[in-house]
């Protein structure tokens, strides 16, 4: 493992802009680039670069990943603050009674 390690290392240290987190599209990148001549060999320094790739992706997604929920926590804020107060709403309420009350109740239909 450590050949595998090390080649694709070297492989890495030239060309890493062209690598993506494809599998297929490294291996044909290897073939273009490097001489290997056996299949098997390719074929894990492709998976191991590709691997290296992804890892590198993710990495830097969870890095900007907080920041994301920072800005999101922020509109949250936004937006609780232009809901009314607990304290601006009237503890009581009175109506004025317009209607004339009677004493007799209506019949039932």
């Amino acid at each position: 493992m450590d050949r595998i390690k090390r080649l694709s290392a070297q492989v890495l240290d030239q060309y890493k802009e062209k690598f993506t987190a494809d599998f297929a599209d490294n291996k044909k990148l290897l073939d273009q680039l490097a001489i290997v001549r056996s299949k098997g060999l390719k074929n894990e320094m492709a998976g191991y670069i590709t691997k290296l790739i992804k890892r590198e992706k993710d990495y830097l997604a969870s890095k900007q990943a907080p920041v994301e929920d920072e800005v999101e926590e922020e509109e949250v804020e936004a937006e609780t603050e232009d809901v009314i107060d607990e304290s601006e709403i009237p503890q009581e309420i009175t109506v004025e009674e317009s209607v004339e009350e009677s004493t007799e109740e209506a019949p039932i239909q």
